[in-house]
């Protein structure tokens, strides 16, 4: 069985975990992982250049999670973590000093780093570092190219509008500014890969993670050929909010939905996605139970189920409703 999934960071990760629990695959069960194919097609927007290295939140939080290695409090980043490089930088007065980069963590960037400059492209590189964690599944980049999620704010310090990188806005101000806009800086040059474009092809079920639908799934759809490959796979599109009684998941999915003029609903975010029988994206849409109503997006089949990810157990629980309500089984 194919399952190809669209996530973001922290809560994609976790989701992942869930359908690996599922499946059977890794380190979950005695399964021979070939009876599978479990691949995640993964948001690029918060990808960024700092301190001469590139940073890749959310492929590494997939590949450090499912791979054994992230740090379990904090839902990404190195266990074990320490912080000697960031503490000398502080010393040299290094900007900018409101992301932290942990020395273990720093190893990952300089690697892909150097990978990069000497002509390798993110899919290829992704890769060869999950060489080194082997995390029971396929991760792409939805693209090669650069496409940064960024920001407009009104300045605190001057009152004006500026454009700002994500993990500005995200780390430095913790989404506590007046926010007025999205733009994904790069998009209309950048293409989905040929990877990516066969996994969602060639799939015989594709999940939406509960993800931010802005700045993560959003970023994803961002992308020139996702969308159509969407609408044009076969295979059925079943997608899970990340909205549970008018609160997200986890992160500030309801900020950035405000943003673009949503409520913070089920059922706003449904049809902010679509059905592909009109010209959205999906087929099928799970809410958290006891969510359900009468109006529904229009042309999306929508079911109840417990969405909270408490466990690997719990989230596998998720993805087997979702899978049930397409008719798919693994």
């Amino acid at each position: 069985m194919k399952v190809t999934v669209l996530v973001g960071g922290v809560g994609g990760a976790k989701f992942l975990l869930g359908v690996q629990k599922l499946l059977s695959l890794g380190r979950f069960g005695e399964a021979d992982a070939a009876a599978h194919e479990l691949t995640a097609v993964v948001n690029v927007g918060d990808d960024a250049w700092m301190h001469g290295v590139r940073i890749c939140p959310d492929l590494d939080t997939c590949m450090y999670t499912l791979g054994g290695g992230v740090d379990p409090e904090r839902g990404w980043g190195h266990r074990d973590e320490t912080w000697h490089a960031m503490e000398e930088l502080a010393r040299y007065g290094m900007q900018p000093d409101w992301f932290g980069l942990g020395d273990r963590d720093l190893a990952t960037h300089l690697v892909r780093t150097q990978a990069l400059r000497g002509g390798y492209p993110l899919t290829e590189v992704t890769a060869a570092l999950c060489d080194r964690w082997q995390p029971g599944a396929r991760l792409l980049p939805v693209t090669d190219d650069s496409c940064e999620t960024h920001v407009v704010i009104t300045d605190p310090a001057d009152d004006t509008q500026r454009a700002i990188h994500f993990q500005e806005w995200w780390v430095r101000y913790r989404a506590e500014v007046p926010t007025h806009g999205f733009g994904f800086v790069g998009a209309e040059k950048a293409s989905a890969t040929p990877q990516v474009l066969s996994a969602i092809a060639d799939a015989d079920i594709v999940l939406l993670a509960p993800s931010n639908p802005v700045v993560s799934i959003g970023a994803i759809l961002a992308i020139p050929g996702v969308r159509a490959a969407l609408r044009s796979t076969p295979a059925p599109v079943v997608g899970y909010s990340p909205i549970i009684a008018g609160k997200p998941l986890r992160g500030m999915a309801d900020t950035c939905l405000s943003v673009i003029g949503l409520e913070s609903s089920s059922h706003a975010v449904g049809q902010h996605y679509g059905s592909r029988s009109g010209t959205g994206i999906l087929d099928y849409w799970l809410v958290h139970e006891g969510e359900q109503t009468a109006d529904e997006p229009a042309g999306i089949t929508v079911r109840s189920a417990p969405l909270l990810m408490t466990d690997p157990a719990a989230t596998a629980e998720m993805v087997r409703v979702g899978l049930d309500v397409a008719g798919v089984s693994p």
